[in-house]
């Protein structure tokens, strides 16, 4: 597979839109029976199956009308001791790139970073997560008719399978995971020297003012929260809210769903499941002492935990960790400045998100912290934009995928200067003699 890339046959602007090409054509063969495989999994609804599908699509989109523009040379100014000449960056393709996807969002998060690599050129590792073995088996059935195997190919397997990937000297490594993991997956990398893009998680806050609009601002944070069970990486983890506006916010956050999932969620087509039991037996412990304000019914056998709404405890185990779950703790902050306070005070999120009318707000939230991203009313739909940059920022993430950036991120910025024979100047070459004063003046 590097060695492709090193005998130069994949940088052609044609090889890269045929394999854009073969990748989409492999996401609608399976776009159908992925809906199958998601809900055996996670019991998603056909909608958020498509969600995934979608988030590829778009990403496909933008990199076949854009490819020819982010692969242009880019030319870069020169001094004028260093003329003539020309200077430019020449973006060329790393080499095989290993993708290790998780088991969230099984499909799209697996499939959206091999939209870039093979747009920078690259070819392609894959390893699915083994907690979505239905999405990793049909991918890997499905890769061997459009791919060529020196070009993209798929390991399946546990962690053990994931290490021993690490092992080998791959160009790059993509990880889309937990933060702990990630950490793992950093030391590894490091043994070879491998660069890294990690796209983590953390707890993304949400504020909500006493200007913000109740109903639309509690139905897009229940939406965003119980999407996908609460198994997103910038689904809103709590929530700072105004004492005006603590009570009818959780009122109408309960109201919003009953709305989307009905009187008994367990029967709802559009609720999914908690991926497993040993996700479920964490997030039932992390239920045992709150005080649950809406919901809170669980069924281990079923994967089943409700959509649920608790009493923020800023000491409880709720509050130390990403819940990545159907729950969601409300905690009562005097002001705007208290909550940013209380966000400073923790690991910069991967999303921050606030509810207010406010312009004003709006520019003390970007002035006074630090996340990956942020969205004013509204939560996770940043993600969705592909010429957006995503990722994280200290604990939340290293680097940034989607659209050009991740191009950039995925690409070798080779610098290159051409010099012409002519005017070769003596003044650089010994014996310097008196030549530092005038050195000085041209150099500075």
């Amino acid at each position: 597979m590097q060695q492709l890339v090193e005998q130069g046959h994949t940088k052609p602007l044609a090889w890269r839109l045929e394999q854009l090409g073969r990748l989409e054509a492999m996401v609608q063969e399976l776009a159908e029976p992925l809906q199958a495989a998601l809900a055996r999994d996670l019991g998603k609804p056909a909608v958020e199956a498509f969600f995934e599908v979608a988030g590829i699509n778009g990403e496909l989109k933008l990199a076949k009308q854009q490819l020819r523009r982010w692969m242009a040379p880019r030319p870069i100014a020169l001094p004028a001791v260093q003329k003539p000449g020309r200077a430019w960056v020449q973006y060329e393709p790393l080499g095989t790139v290993l993708i290790l996807g998780p088991w969230n969002y099984p499909f799209m998060l697996l499939l959206r970073p091999l939209v870039t690599a093979l747009a920078a050129g690259n070819t392609a590792m894959l390893k699915p997560s083994e907690h979505a073995p239905a999405v990793a088996e049909l991918i890997a059935e499905a890769l061997p008719r459009h791919f060529a195997p020196e070009v993209v190919q798929l390991q399946q397997g546990g962690p053990e399978t994931a290490q021993a990937l690490l092992r080998q000297p791959f160009d790059h490594v993509f990880f889309t995971g937990g933060t702990a993991i990630g950490r793992e997956v950093m030391k590894a990398a490091a043994e070879q020297l491998m660069p890294v893009t990690l796209e983590l998680g953390g707890k993304s806050p949400c504020i909500v003012l006493d200007d913000a609009d109740l109903q639309v601002s509690a139905r897009r944070i229940a939406w965003g929260r119980f999407l996908n069970s609460g198994q997103s990486c910038v689904a809103p983890d709590y929530v700072l809210v105004t004492p005006a506006m603590r009570q009818p916010l959780e009122t109408a956050l309960a109201e919003a769903i009953d709305e989307f999932y009905g009187a008994d969620p367990r029967q709802s087509v559009d609720f999914g499941r908690v991926v497993n039991t040993f996700q479920f037996d964490r997030l039932d412990g992390l239920l045992q002492n709150a005080t649950v304000l809406k919901g809170g019914e669980r069924e281990r056998e079923q994967r089943y935990i409700a959509p649920t709404l608790v009493e923020g405890d800023p000491a409880g185990g709720l509050m130390q960790e990403e819940i990545f779950g159907p729950i969601l703790p409300l905690l009562q902050v005097d002001d705007l400045e208290q909550a940013l306070e209380f966000i400073r005070g923790r690991a910069k999120p991967l999303a921050l998100y606030l509810f207010s009318r406010s312009k004003a707000a709006r520019r003390r939230v970007l002035q006074a912290s630090q996340s990956g991203g942020v969205v004013f009313n509204d939560v996770i739909v940043h993600a969705g934009v592909p010429g957006l940059p995503f990722g994280g920022v200290g604990p939340s993430g290293i680097g940034r995928c989607h659209g050009e950036t991740g191009f950039i991120g995925l690409s070798n910025q080779r610098a290159v200067m051409e010099r012409p024979f002519a005017l070769d100047l003596a003044w650089r070459y010994p014996p310097y003699g008196n030549r530092l004063s005038l050195l000085r003046r041209l150099l500075g």
